[in-house]
Formats: structure tokens, C-alpha cells, sequence
């Protein structure tokens, strides 16, 4: 069966995942994580995406960001890796790339999905520097970040909607909400409801959701 092109919408969230080959990491310590932010930040503003959230683990990234256009993050990926990879190979050594395979993108339903697909990435990590929390939380700003409306609707405050994000993060996702969503997100699926789903199916021109297994019903 022929690859389905990417789900990728102008002016939609998305979530994307990208890891590394098995048995390899990406992020040796923060001082790579930090080469990788200060790339993410140059590229995001020449190609025109909002990054809202990420996740810098070991051997993978993920991102929440909204393209401007329908190519921005394919652009912005392939920036991002020339520049990462040709640094961690200086660093390191080493060739080729560091990558799995393609990274994969979800379109990412707004509201609470959303908001659970960001306590996801900003709950991935204890390590301040691998994750967006410290600048959600008020810990550290980060400015080129973009906070999503979202998340502005927590508290009428700074403090509040800092110490609301807090505690949700802390408090964490159940884990079959947790499992549905990377699911979805590793498929390239759209992330959130069946009428979401078939809203991007159709601006897609392709599914958004899998196919039921098993035999068509009369067959």
C-alpha cells in the first residue's frame, strides 16, 4: 500500500515526533539541548511557524507548532536537522543521519486536546532544560515561544495560569488518554474528535483516522 502523503494544515496545530535511530540518543546533555533550541528558534521565524511546546528526550523530539503554510513544517524540519546533526557530528563525530526514518506529524484538535497534548510534552521530562515547562510555568520565559489561546483561558492572571499549568502538568493525563493520543500522533493521524477527524479529511483530501479492522460489513 502506497505511503499516505502527510497531514499537514495552514494555520493548525500539529504535533510532530522524530526519534532516533535504536539504541541511539540525540541529547547527550542540556548543552546539546540548547544547541537544538537556539536552531528550532532561527528556523521557526524564517519559515513562519509558532512553536507552542517541546519535548528534547534522549533519543527524541517533539514539537507543537502551527505552520503558516502547508509546507512550513516539512521546510522547518529539514532546516532543523542539517543544522542539529552537523553540529552533534562535530561535537561527536560520526555521518549520515540521526534519524529513524521521516518524523511524523498529527493535526492536533484545539482546546483540550490540545492543552493534553502540551501537558504530554511539558510533563515528559524532570530535566528543566528538556521541556517547555519551565517557560509555561513562569520558571523561565522563553519569548519566542508562542502560548497558544489555550492556555491564556486558564487564569485571569499571569500567576494564575502559570500555577493552574502547574498543577495540571503535575497531575498528569489518565494513561488511556495518554496512550490514545501517541497513537495517534506516531499513525499521523488527527488528534482529537471523529468530527475533527473528518474536518482535516476533507481540507486533506486523505483519511485522518485509520480504517476499522477486519472484513467490510456483507462480505
Amino acid at each position: 500500500m502506497a505511503r499516505l502523503p502527510r497531514l499537514c494544515l495552514a494555520g493548525q496545530a500539529h504535533w510532530l515526533i522524530q526519534r532516533a535511530h535504536p539504541g541511539s540518543r540525540v541529547f547527550v546533555d542540556d548543552t546539546d539541548r540548547a544547541l537544538y533550541l537556539a536552531a528550532l528558534q532561527t528556523v521557526a521565524a524564517s519559515e513562519q511557524v509558532r512553536v507552542h511546546a517541546y519535548a528534547l528526550l534522549d533519543a527524541e523530539v517533539q514539537l507543537l507548532a502551527t505552520p503558516t503554510s502547508a509546507q512550513g513544517l516539512s521546510r522547518l524540519m529539514q532546516s532543523l536537522g542539517r543544522r542539529y546533526v552537523s553540529a552533534h557530528h562535530r561535537k561527536y563525530g560520526g555521518s549520515g543521519t540521526l534519524w529513524d526514518g521521516r518524523f511524523r506529524c498529527a493535526v492536533v484538535q484545539a482546546g483540550a486536546t490540545l492543552l493534553d497534548v502540551m501537558c504530554l510534552l511539558d510533563g515528559g521530562s524532570a530535566d528543566p532544560m528538556a521541556t517547555s515547562l519551565a517557560h509555561h510555568s513562569g520558571e523561565c520565559p522563553a519569548p519566542w515561544l508562542a502560548d497558544p489561546p489555550e492556555l491564556w483561558r486558564l487564569g485571569n492572571t499571569p500567576f494564575d495560569r502559570q500555577g493552574a499549568w502547574r498543577k495540571r502538568v503535575a497531575e498528569g493525563l489518565p494513561t488511556a488518554r495518554a496512550a490514545a493520543l501517541r497513537a495517534a500522533a506516531w499513525g499521523g493521524w488527527a488528534v482529537g474528535s471523529a468530527s475533527f477527524a473528518a474536518e482535516v479529511s476533507a481540507a486533506a483530501a486523505r483519511p485522518a483516522l485509520p480504517r476499522a479492522r477486519g472484513r467490510p460489513r456483507g462480505c
